[in-house]
């Protein structure tokens, strides 16, 4: 996974000599191509660099490689550029040479998935760096973030990791009484035993979908065990068929697999209930081939994740999200082996040394 995203790391020169970002999506051959899912939006954003930002620093955490934090903050000199004055985030960018994309439906400034994930990965860098700047850019993200009203569940949850992290870590009290109340909005949006992830929908979608793990932390810093149960009662009944099933529905991405893991993985740490860990060993193994394909889609020679699974087939392209968010899914083997791959992925680009990581990733031909 370090390898793919090695592969698909730039230079980005409007963000400063050592800004980085990672191209979001790249074919079977890691051939880069940009997103155009609602029209042209861009080749790099900020909702895969801000989780890459997290992944790099929780591998410098455990690790202590000088080359994971190096990367982490080239990667988050790109946040910075992308963070506006006025703290929110433009999400694409639709060249290499970084301009930003202000108007796109899925880039405006402020939008609420990218403003939530650069934000939080600004509280990260501040936590694990005591990065001034960082902080600087929290506070003003902030700002947004507490004005907000009407926040879907799934944006919410971001908020509310940033806010549990921050308390865990003894920074930014105040967060608490915010905390809570966030909470409570996720624990009101659910149709019977299921958390919802936003009022609209009749089932919830699995990507994104960590509203058990928040609940489950928060109920245990909080010291709300109704909060706990709500998770629990939750995952019962709309993950563990999922798990127990395969994840045999007609899309299945990594992202929501490694949402579903985080669900139940956190769930099984604050409870200590045995079968909600193997439930989350279950969810993991999708990776390695127990799903509807009965390949593996975390391909271990290549270091690449796929993109998922449609219709009972895999999808050969393995872009940015996919190898990110697996990253975070399958982290105690990417802590294990990480050194392991340093001499790899600087071969992927040579130049990391003079903070410039690699040149632009193969683009498809006009």
């Amino acid at each position: 996974m370090l390898r793919q995203l090695a592969r698909l790391t730039a230079p980005v020169p409007a963000g400063g000599e050592r800004a980085c970002a990672i191209a979001v999506y790249a074919d079977a051959a890691d051939q880069a191509f940009p997103a155009a899912d609602l029209g042209f939006e861009g080749v790099a954003c900020v909702d895969d660099a801000a989780r890459a930002v997290v992944l790099l620093l929780d591998v410098w955490q455990a690790t202590r490689l000088g080359r994971a934090r190096t990367w982490a903050l080239s990667i988050a000199d790109f946040l910075h550029y992308m963070q506006l004055e006025d703290g929110r985030f433009v999400n694409f960018i639709t060249s290499w040479r970084g301009e930003r994309n202000d108007r796109g439906p899925t880039s405006f400034p402020g939008g609420g998935f990218w403003h939530a994930r650069g934000v939080r990965a600004l509280a990260k860098l501040w936590v694990a760096l005591d990065d001034a700047r960082a902080h600087d850019g929290l506070v003003r993200g902030l700002r947004l973030i507490n004005e907000g009203q009407g926040v879907a569940s799934d944006v919410r949850s971001i908020h509310a990791i940033m806010a549990i992290e921050l308390l865990r870590a003894g920074r930014m009290p105040e967060l608490r009484a915010q905390l809570e109340r966030w909470c409570e909005e996720i624990a009101g949006s659910r149709r019977g035993d299921v958390l919802m992830d936003n009022p609209d929908e009749t089932e919830p979608h699995l990507w994104g979908h960590v509203q058990e793990g928040v609940l489950a932390d928060a109920g245990l810093l909080l010291d709300r065990p109704d909060l706990i149960d709500i998770a629990k009662r939750s995952a019962r009944t709309y993950l563990e068929p999922i798990i127990i099933g395969r994840f045999a529905l007609p899309t299945v991405q990594p992202y929501g697999v490694a949402s579903v893991i985080y669900g139940v993985e956190r769930l099984a740490a604050v409870t200590r209930e045995r079968d909600l860990a193997d439930l989350a060993r279950l969810a993991r193994a999708w990776f390695g081939g127990r799903n509807s394909a009965n390949v593996p889609v975390y391909e271990r020679g290549a270091g690449r994740v796929h993109d998922g699974i449609d219709d009972g087939v895999l999808n050969e392209h393995s872009g940015a999200e996919s190898n990110i968010v697996g990253g975070q899914a399958l982290l105690n083997e990417v802590i294990r082996v990480a050194p392991l791959l340093i001499p790899i992925v600087d071969a992927c680009f040579p130049s990391y040394t003079r903070h410039r990581i690699g040149a632009s990733p193969r683009t498809r031909s006009a």
